[in-house]
């Protein structure tokens, strides 16, 4: 009896749903069961082994225009010969772009140009805009009307749907010159063409396609899908035409959703140009700025955020602050707000962002997240020093705000004891070097933060430094074994180098004179250069050994990864390189001494081969050497109390 009423209550859910989705169209966006339940539909409890499955349903209705599909007969059971006949070679045609094959089974069947030939109902049109034939699709629309270039798919999609989404602009021009009103037939849960062109990231499509949309003033566009559209040019990283939209329809930004994605995509302020002439200008204005005044090109990213921003700072502070938290989660017995897009932009990194908030809002330093952390918490949490390094911009202020405690009792300084992610650690090669850094963060959180909190112990007992410890206890054991490797590797390459060239001391080219004892080649300036490019083998080989049997003894203590350990290897590796490549001069300059007389190409051709282990030592232990020096002195300047950012013209990050 309960299975009997239990069917007819899912039978008239079912129903209900049926009815409404006749009237509303599918959001393109997740949807939670907090949204299923805004719209009124009832739920009923369910046994264990059954599952009600619900479509989200969009907020707000949207223009629908009445579904044109194409002629499906071809498809019906009773004409399967017709359709393996007819249908099988269009659609190949269509696909492999062969024209003249499908023009000869246009003519014989015309009406199978506006006949499904799959059982997506797509037609030959739909087949070959998404294989991006364009010669094709130029002869196909000659032959169609314009109510044919209106037939839509199975999921609602036209033709030009699938060449927007395909990114094909040529074919896209050949449909919208013909029928400009296929720009507003939406098509899978109510994306226009446009939307999927931005979807996709297409960005000349979707250039093209707004263009040709009068500002989306056309009949089918809403507030409601002008907004998706928006966020999916934000998403897509098409700032230039969101920021079109947004002047055309400013009020559309004034519910944070797209400061939610800005606020996650920190590379959207700092891309840089990936023509290496225009860099090299840009960078040529940042140096001589000041005095020619050469202005910096300004981020569309940037444009959109400011706009934005500055409509929502003119709200009152709690519509601010809902904009701000963003939508609530109810965990336990208090509000969780995830979205928090100032916090987010703490996480990922987003200095211009923050920056950029602030400037207007300034009481956003004081904002404290779930875990009673301030932004500047969650930078060194998530060791983003440029966020960390505003707070030297702060004045007195900072000293109110670095001792803020989480729910645990943890300071910054507790916080920065942690490890941090590996996304973040692995911006340093090697671990040893990653422990270097991690070093770096505890010093300069400890400098900042005052004396009396440096000590406090956490609601685990622990104190900032122990913290540290009992943390990165395996980064330093890992370190250490990676250190013990490098060097022992490197140690065999330099022991093997001083053998050689101490061999080679004895061994001169041309040998000794048999009777004086002198070598014969003596008085020659080759030799001259050929002895001493040996002896400075020798002793650089030498150095390089010492100094990797330096770094195998050392007691790798957590400290001795600050600066000892680094310099060690450092030393090592330079004169390594060092070493190779004296032997190398020495090689080839002994061919010269040799072949002086005769044979004059044959030292020439040996000295160029000479040059590859030189070379490819320098590409593949360049990077390391670089590292190991940028990170032991370079890293110095990573915090940098002088630089200002919050208050000037063109911060750079």
């Amino acid at each position: 009896m309960y299975n009997i009423i239990h069917k007819l209550q899912l039978s008239l859910i079912l129903s209900n749903l049926s009815k409404i989705t006749l009237q509303l169209q599918f959001q393109p966006f997740s949807c939670s069961s907090s949204e299923i339940m805004a719209a009124n539909i009832p739920l009923i409890p369910v046994k264990e082994n059954h599952q009600l499955v619900v479509a989200p349903i969009a907020r707000n209705t949207f223009y629908q225009l009445p579904v044109k599909n194409p002629c499906g007969d071809l498809l019906a059971d009773n004409r399967r010969k017709d359709y393996l006949e007819i249908c099988i070679p269009l659609y190949e045609a269509s696909m492999t772009g062969n024209w003249p094959h499908a023009k000869t089974i246009l003519e014989e069947h015309p009406e199978v140009i506006r006949s499904s030939i799959t059982e997506n109902y797509e037609t030959a049109l739909h087949i070959a805009s998404s294989a991006k034939n364009t010669h094709f699709v130029e002869n196909l629309v000659k032959m169609m009307t314009k109510e044919d270039l209106e037939l839509q798919n199975k999921n609602l999609n036209t033709a030009l749907s699938l060449a927007a989404a395909a990114g094909t602009v040529d074919i896209a021009k050949l449909m919208v010159e013909k029928n400009k009103g296929l720009l507003t037939i939406p098509g899978s849960q109510g994306m226009m063409p446009l939307y999927m062109a931005a979807l996709f990231g297409n960005s000349e499509m979707v250039k093209y396609l707004y263009s040709k949309s009068q500002k989306l003033h056309d009949d089918g566009w809403t507030q409601q899908n002008r907004g998706w559209l928006l966020v999916k040019c934000v998403e897509s990283d098409l700032f230039d035409v969101a920021l079109d939209i947004l002047k055309d329809y400013p009020e559309l930004g004034d519910d944070g959703q797209v400061l939610q994605v800005l606020a996650r995509k920190p590379d959207a302020f700092t891309r840089k140009d990936p023509n290496f002439i225009r860099r090299f200008y840009h960078k040529i204005c940042e140096v001589l700025g000041r005095t020619i005044g050469c202005a910096e090109k300004k981020s569309h990213a940037v444009e959109i955020v400011r706009f934005i921003w500055q409509r929502i700072v003119q709200k009152s502070k709690s519509q601010i602050d809902d904009i701000i938290r963003g939508p609530r989660t109810r965990i336990g017995n208090r509000d969780v707000y995830n979205s928090r897009m100032l916090f987010v932009a703490a996480e990922t990194g987003n200095t211009a962002f923050i920056i950029e908030l602030i400037r207007l809002y300034p009481d956003l330093i004081w904002k404290v997240n779930n875990d009673n952390q301030s932004i500047f918490h969650v930078a060194v949490i998530h060791r983003h020093e440029s966020i960390y390094n505003l707070l030297y911009e702060l004045g007195s202020m900072k000293d109110l705000i670095t001792p803020l405690k989480d729910q645990i009792e943890n300071n910054m300084l507790h916080l920065v004891g942690k490890v941090a992610k590996k996304k973040r650690l692995d911006i340093v090669s090697g671990v040893a070097l990653q422990m270097q850094r991690e070093l770096l963060w505890f010093k300069e959180v400890e400098q900042m933060i005052p004396p009396t909190y440096r000590e406090r112990k956490n609601k685990e007992g622990l104190t900032p430094y122990e913290l540290f410890t009992k943390e990165h206890k395996d980064l330093v054991n890992q370190g250490e074994k990676w250190m013990k490797g490098t060097a022992n590797q490197c140690m065999v390459v330099a022991a093997l180098i001083a053998t050689i060239v101490f061999a080679a001391a004895f061994t001169v080219p041309g040998g000794y004179d048999q009777t004086y004892g002198p070598p014969l080649y003596l008085k020659k300036g080759a030799f001259i250069a050929f002895a001493i490019s040996d002896a400075i083998s020798l002793f650089a080989s030498s150095a390089s050994i010492i100094m990797f049997l330096s770094v195998l003894t050392s007691r790798y203590a957590e400290h001795d990864f600050l600066e000892s350990i680094p310099k060690k290897l450092m030393t090592g590796l330079a004169t390594l390189f060092l070493s190779i490549t004296t032997m190398m001069i020495a090689f080839s300059v002994s061919f010269f001494i040799l072949y002086h007389n005769k044979l004059r190409w044959v030292p020439f051709l040996i000295s160029l081969f000479a040059t590859m282990p030189v070379i490819l030592f320098a590409m593949l232990q360049y990077p390391l050497l670089a590292d190991v020096f940028r990170s032991t002195y370079a890293s110095r300047y990573l915090f940098k109390p002088k630089k200002r950012s919050l208050y000037v013209r063109h911060p750079k990050f």
